[in-house]
């Protein structure tokens, strides 16, 4: 039988609602890791070393071969 919120009665709703919060706090403390690397390495000057589109390319990288602006 489900109780209203959609959990099983009992402790297996709990178990998945304390694991789903145990994620996302785990992500969130990655994710704000991430950032904070990134603005250390604003300040510092470095390059950004994401995974991903590059947030700039060297001048004529992004145009295909051949082509005139």
């Amino acid at each position: 039988m489900a109780s209203d919120d959609g959990t099983a009665k009992g402790g297996a709703g709990r178990d998945a609602r304390t694991e789903r919060e145990r994620r996302l706090a785990e992500a969130l403390r990655d994710n704000l890791l991430k950032r904070k690397a990134q603005a250390r390495g604003r300040r510092a000057g470095e390059a950004d070393r994401r995974a991903g589109l590059a947030a700039v390319q060297p001048d004529g990288a992004d145009k295909p071969d051949g082509a005139d602006e």
